[in-house]
């Protein structure tokens, strides 16, 4: 039923609060929307994330563990999230592999401020395995702005940090040059929020053609790039003229294309995101697989 919707319409029901309570309204009801939720979520807990983690990592792939959640509002939902970001973070330790940690700056408290935020994320960094890259999400753009200041930040202070860039965001060109600029390398996306004309290109070859642009733009830079992207024409296109990039792909995304990359000698990384805030992940994933 939802493959029927568009991609719009699937985008703002994954922040609708009131079509989740509808769907999580019972336990049946839930569990439906969970097993077709399983395949893109690592696990509702910590346990069950680092399962999987080491499943993935056994296969011969990088992983970036996350935390579902974004926006926290109150000081008691910040609380929370730092509490699990602060064991992810720990337990990272017992985990052999190639295993980064990625922060929602804003599940992190960025909306009561850049120095709110930046003193959680620093307690965090305390936890990490020596040498445990921290990745940063992109959110929305009237976030972006505090979000870069955020990464460069943490570099200046000596902590291996990975940015997020979006292509379809206007700004990302400039943002790409102040991030080249302080040798901060760069995971480029398409962008997966609805944005207004003026902030963002549309959905589709516009879009597609930034991500282009900004992935030579990135490399030439020369503090490494990681392209997380699904569609293959872009992908081979750029693995055609581009060297020394890694790539990265959502947990239970085109599985068999992750592989056959690994086997053809790629570093692949694999996003996987755990935590109860499942739903609205979900949510985006079934909205991207539809067409603008």
């Amino acid at each position: 039923m939802l493959s029927g919707l568009s991609r719009r319409v699937l985008f703002e029901l994954a922040t609708n609060e009131q079509f989740e309570a509808l769907v999580r309204a019972t336990n049946v009801t839930e569990d439906l929307a969970y097993r077709a939720a399983r395949r893109y979520v690592a696990g509702r807990t910590l346990d069950e994330a680092l399962e999987t983690v080491r499943h993935l990592v056994r296969d011969g792939f990088g992983v970036t563990l996350d935390l579902f959640g974004e926006g926290a509002d109150d000081e008691a939902g910040v609380t929370r999230v730092v509490e699990g970001y602060r064991a992810a973070a720990a337990a990272l330790g017992d985990v052999d592999g190639d295993v980064c940690l990625e922060i929602v700056p804003s599940n992190l408290g960025l909306d009561f401020g850049p120095d709110v935020c930046r003193r959680h994320v620093e307690q965090l960094v305390e936890l990490l395995p020596e040498g445990t890259r921290l990745e940063v999400s992109a959110e929305e753009s009237w976030r972006t702005p505090h979000i870069m200041d955020l990464s460069i930040t943490l570099a200046e202070a000596g902590v291996p940090v990975l940015a997020t860039v979006q292509a379809n965001l206007r700004r990302s060109p400039g943002d790409v040059d102040r991030l080249s600029q302080a040798g901060i390398p760069v995971r480029l996306v398409k962008g997966a929020y609805l944005e207004s004309s003026d902030d963002a290109h549309p959905w589709g070859d516009e879009t597609d053609i930034a991500y282009v642009r900004l992935a030579h733009q990135i490399h030439s830079g020369g503090a490494g790039l990681v392209l997380a992207t699904h569609d293959p024409v872009i992908r081979e296109a750029l693995l055609a003229t581009l060297d020394g990039v890694t790539l990265e792909m959502l947990l239970g995304v085109r599985p068999d294309d992750a592989l056959e990359l690994l086997q053809r000698g790629h570093a692949v990384r694999i996003y996987a995101c755990y935590g109860q805030s499942w739903f609205r992940y979900w949510m985006r994933r079934v909205a991207e697989a539809q067409g603008s």
